[in-house]
């Protein structure tokens, strides 16, 4: 049973696809990429995080690379400070929304941002071919340094998110954090900016309390906390901190596509300029970036895809539609811990409830499926959908993507799953479930 290789890294279940010698030969095939330099390591809460840290440890020492152990931290908080420190790279051990059992390595380069496919290629070229350089053994370092990161996010964060503004607001806020790497700065960061937070599931040391991925049917406990509190908002991180879904003042979740359609929508009320999101999210932010003129990019699924894209449009905001923020003044990375500042700096300012801003976009139904097909069959099932909508504006950049008038389906190889994903969206739900079982149809 092999991992799952992807440009988002490296995932696989513990003591089956993914193993100490795996972990440890891709810790080493990292270590050769880095020619043996300073490497930022954190990790997120699964009860295997301890044992993949040490396996990672052994194959970056016996490549003579230099440690900064930043422990239990967010990616995002890992991939600045392996940029602040100047650092030839970092590896997050996470394997972000899958389940518990499940583990993973995230690389990211000296820039702060995951490896890009070049990258990553010649990181896979190093570990299937065994090209590892094991120096003649030195002496090297770890050294810890989790305070200072935790210090370094919430100081930079808080610099573009007005405090005392929000705090005059006295939000109430209630706070999932799925016992995951925001456990700690997440509070921190909501009490700077003069909130009362209410906070479930943020302890370290205790398994995941619900299916790991923020969406709506994972996140019961939290709007029922959100109504007991009367908070004026709730949110939710997934185990890495990287994505924040929202629940509204009423106890219902918004959907992750509107985390960015918000922050998107009051990044351009400030300053107008282009915007970038991948193939797979929401329709709304063409309507959000069009009330603005604003040009808006898509690129395949995948951070470090939205990121290069970002870069070369210029874009001031972008992100994922799976609550996935990114905000390069602060970093080229998704965000949660910003993506709270900026929804809460939005609601300060406006002056409405979340409710209200949201009432504020177009709503479309959207479904998303995950289709059991082997890899062999992925081009078949493409070129079936292909044939089949060859009238409409079809994009194959990333799998296929299928854009009608006022509907849009996307079908993808999963990166982690040896799976089809397929979302689709339509103005009616009842729209939306027949172009559920048209392309289920076509590829069965």
């Amino acid at each position: 049973m092999e991992p799952v290789i992807s440009i988002s890294g490296v995932r696989g279940i513990i003591g089956k696809s993914l193993t100490p010698e795996v972990i440890t030969r891709f810790a080493a095939s990292f270590g050769t990429y880095v020619k043996g330099g300073r490497v930022v390591v954190a990790r997120d809460t699964r009860l295997s995080g301890e044992m993949v840290k040490y396996a990672v440890f052994s194959g970056l020492l016996s490549t003579g690379c230099e440690i900064i152990d930043l422990e239990i931290t967010p990616t995002p908080t890992a991939q600045l400070l392996t940029e602040e420190l100047k650092a030839e790279g970092g590896i997050v051990i996470t394997a972000s929304h899958n389940p518990s059992e499940y583990n993973g390595l995230k690389f990211i380069s000296s820039a702060g941002t995951f490896l890009n496919s070049s990258q990553m290629r010649r990181l896979l070229n190093i570990y299937s071919q065994n090209k590892i350089k094991y120096p003649s053994f030195k002496i090297t370092e770890i050294k810890n340094h989790h305070r200072g990161a935790i210090t370094f996010h919430l100081k930079k964060s808080l610099s573009f998110l007005n405090p005392a503004k929000i705090a005059k607001k006295h939000f109430r806020v209630a706070l999932d954090c799925c016992n995951g790497a925001g456990s700690v700065i997440a509070p921190l960061l909501l009490k700077r900016l003069g909130c009362r937070v209410s906070i479930i599931n943020d302890k370290l040391n205790n398994p995941f309390p619900h299916p790991p991925e923020p969406i709506g049917e994972n996140l019961s406990a939290l709007c029922h906390l959100v109504r007991k509190k009367k908070a004026d908002i709730g949110f939710a991180l997934d185990p890495d901190a990287d994505r924040l879904a929202i629940i509204s003042e009423k106890g219902k979740p918004i959907g992750e596509d509107y985390t960015l359609a918000l922050v998107t929508k009051f990044i351009l009320s400030k300053k107008k300029g282009p915007v970038v999101t991948n193939l797979s999210t929401s329709r709304v932010m063409d309507d959000v970036t069009g009330k603005f003129n604003c040009p808006l990019f898509r690129s395949r699924v995948g951070e470090i895809n939205v990121v290069e894209e970002m870069k070369k449009r210029k874009a001031i905001v972008g992100g994922e539609g799976n609550g996935g923020i990114i905000f390069p003044p602060l970093h080229y990375g998704r965000d949660s811990l910003i993506g709270m500042g900026l929804i809460l700096r939005y609601l300060s300012e406006s002056g409405k409830s979340i409710s209200q801003l949201v009432e504020e976009l177009p709503s479309y139904q959207m479904m998303k499926k995950k289709i059991p097909v082997p890899r062999q069959g992925t081009k078949k099932s493409i070129s079936e959908i292909k044939k089949y909508y060859c009238r409409e504006k079809i994009n194959l950049l990333d799998g296929i993507r299928v854009t009608g008038e006022d509907w849009w389906i996307h079908l993808r190889p999963s990166g982690t799953e040896p799976i089809l994903r397929l979302i689709l969206e339509a103005k009616t739900a009842k729209r939306a479930e027949e172009l559920h079982k048209t392309v289920f149809e076509l590829i069965k």
